[in-house]
């Protein structure tokens, strides 16, 4: 179930959506891929174990892109190439860096952003410079909760690309 809240003019979109399985969230991710094109950058937030990396799994899945998305965490970043016309998804775990920016600018993102599709989990404070246009999407979980497997899952597109996007079409 979806809830829209009003978009800004020419600044911002949201929706709100309840996942209930890791299956739901591999879902999401197949139907956000089809809202996504080149030069886009999602920031993927939530605690550890949330979905981050199964809602980019079924992204991955969706643009078609070879290779097996698993988590990055250990080689900060990781490129799967496109299998067909699409673009590529860079897939990074920005968690063990702390300097912001800085140590993101060492992975050179801001070269592939035009051509790719970029996910960086654990973004927030550190890759918003890279572009005015973004999807933000913040997963809660029940923390200390293992058992529960309802999230809830917050998008909001930033900046113009995403001012006019029907984010709704999620909750499909």
């Amino acid at each position: 179930m979806a809830m829209e809240a009003p978009a800004a003019p020419h600044s911002r979109a949201e929706t709100e959506l309840t996942v209930t399985s890791p299956d739901q969230m591999r879902e999401l991710g197949r139907r956000l891929a089809k809202l996504l094109r080149a030069g886009d950058l999602v920031m993927l937030n939530g605690e550890l174990g949330a979905g981050k990396t199964t809602l980019t799994r079924g992204l991955g899945e969706g643009l078609g892109v070879r290779g097996a998305v698993t988590s990055p965490t250990f080689v900060i970043a990781r490129v799967h190439p496109s299998l067909g016309e699409g673009p590529p998804l860079v897939h990074v775990d920005a968690y063990r860096l702390g300097g912001g920016l800085d140590e993101m600018e060492d992975l050179d993102l801001d070269v592939s952003l035009s051509d790719s599709v970029i996910v960086v989990e654990w973004g927030e404070g550190k890759v918003e410079e890279l572009t005015d246009d973004r999807l933000d999407i913040v997963i809660h979980r029940a923390v200390g909760d293992t058992t529960d497997e309802v999230r809830h899952v917050t998008v909001t597109g930033l900046g113009e690309r995403w001012a006019a996007a029907d984010l709704g079409v999620l909750s499909a």
